[in-house]
């Protein structure tokens, strides 16, 4: 706003906007209250607020997801490596079905045969049977059959 402006008066200090003057009788706008204002921009801030926080809510449990994930990742790699190590008489194949077992020294080994092929002369302890993947992984074999009562 100009000072040449008809409407301003000498004595009052020109303001940047004639909204933001608190007497409406000296423009032709609306009233304005400036605790209207107040009010609205603190509404404005808390639904603002509301909304960031949803958002890293969100985010936080996409984390925790992830991080779950990346665990069970490490998990199994680990028991992967660990099972590659154990002593094994024959050529690991993809798509074969291992059972592994532990001496009474505490050694582990790799056999073809599962428990219920042993029969009662099983001499080892069954830890537990898996598939040798394509990739390299192990697959859990969760159903063994170790005698032939579990069937």
């Amino acid at each position: 706003m100009s000072e040449e402006s008809p409407r301003h008066n000498k004595k009052e200090p020109i303001l940047e906007e004639r909204r933001s003057m608190t007497h409406p009788a000296r423009t032709s706008d609306p009233p304005f209250s400036i605790v209207a204002r107040a009010q609205e921009i603190e509404k404005a801030d808390e639904v603002v607020q509301s909304h960031v926080h949803g958002k890293l809510d969100v985010i936080a449990r996409q984390i925790r997801t992830l991080q779950e994930e990346a665990r069970q990742i490490i998990g199994q790699a680990e028991r992967d490596m660990e099972l590659h190590r154990v002593k094994c008489n024959f050529e690991k194949k993809a798509g074969m079905n291992l059972y592994l077992y532990e001496k009474k020294t505490g050694e582990k080994h790799f056999s073809i045969l599962s428990p219920l092929e042993w029969g009662a002369s099983l001499p080892y302890e069954f830890l537990g049977a898996y598939r040798l993947v394509a990739d390299g992984s192990f697959e859990e074999i969760e159903s063994v059959q170790t005698s032939a009562d579990d069937s």
